[in-house]
C-alpha cells in the first residue's frame, strides 16, 4: 500500500480508472498500454505499481464502475415506480444497459481481465456483479410477484449469459459485415436497446 491518506490513495486509484476510459473511447483494449495510461495521470508509469499490477486490473475495476452505475439505475427503476407491467420492465432494463455501451465492450475482454488480476481485485469486482444480479432479482420481486423465487433465478441465469454477447450481436465491423455477404449469412443489425428489449420480453413470458 503506498504512503499516503486512504483518501489520496483513493483519489490516485480514481485518475487512473479516467484515463483508461477516457482511452478506451478511441483505442482497442488489445492496444492500451500502461504507458499510454500513465501520460494522462500526473504521476509517472512506475507509481501506477503501487495501486494496480497490471492493465487488466485497471480495466477490471473499470468496469465494476460501470457495475455499479448500472445497479444504481436499476434501483432507480425500482424506487420510483410502483408499479410497472413486463413490457415497461423490458424497456427500462433495456434502457438501462443501453448506457452501458463501456460495460457490454469490457465483457469482451472479460477472461483476461479476471486471469490476469490479484484475488482482492476479483474480489472486488465479483461484489459489483453480485449486486448487479441481486437488483435485478429485486427489480423482479416487486413487479413480478406471480414469479416465483426459482422464476426470479432462472430469469437471472439466463440474461446474464446474454448480456455477455450484447457487443458482439449489435456492433458489427465493415470486416465483418462483408465477410457475412460472402458467406451468405443475412444480417440485420439490431440496437442494444432493441435486442435487450425483445430478450427480456421472451424470457418474462
Amino acid at each position: 500500500m503506498p504512503k499516503g491518506s486512504i483518501e489520496l490513495v483513493n483519489t490516485r486509484k480514481e485518475e487512473i480508472l479516467n484515463a483508461a476510459e477516457v482511452l478506451y473511447q478511441t483505442n482497442s483494449f488489445k492496444d492500451i498500454t500502461l504507458n499510454d495510461i500513465a501520460e494522462l495521470t500526473t504521476f509517472k508509469r512506475t507509481s501506477i505499481y503501487n495501486y494496480f499490477e497490471t492493465k487488466e486490473e485497471i480495466f477490471l475495476m473499470l468496469n465494476k464502475r460501470q457495475y455499479e452505475a448500472w445497479v444504481y439505475d436499476l434501483e432507480n427503476i425500482i424506487q420510483n415506480n410502483k408499479t410497472l407491467s413486463k413490457d415497461e420492465i423490458a424497456k427500462n432494463i433495456a434502457h438501462s444497459l443501453e448506457k452501458r455501451e463501456d460495460m457490454l465492450r469490457l465483457m469482451m475482454n472479460h477472461f483476461d481481465m479476471e486471469a490476469n488480476s490479484r484475488i482482492e481485485i476479483l474480489t472486488e469486482f465479483k461484489m459489483a456483479f453480485g449486486n448487479s444480479m441481486k437488483t435485478l432479482e429485486k427489480l423482479l420481486e416487486k413487479f413480478c410477484p406471480d414469479i416465483n423465487e426459482g422464476g426470479r433465478t432462472k430469469f437471472v441465469y439466463a440474461i446474464f449469459p446474454f448480456i455477455y454477447g450484447i457487443y458482439p450481436y449489435t456492433t458489427v465491423s465493415n470486416k465483418q459485415k462483408e465477410a457475412m455477404k460472402s458467406a451468405d449469412v443475412g444480417f440485420i443489425h439490431h440496437s442494444i436497446y432493441e435486442i435487450t428489449y425483445n430478450c427480456v420480453k421472451m424470457l418474462l413470458k
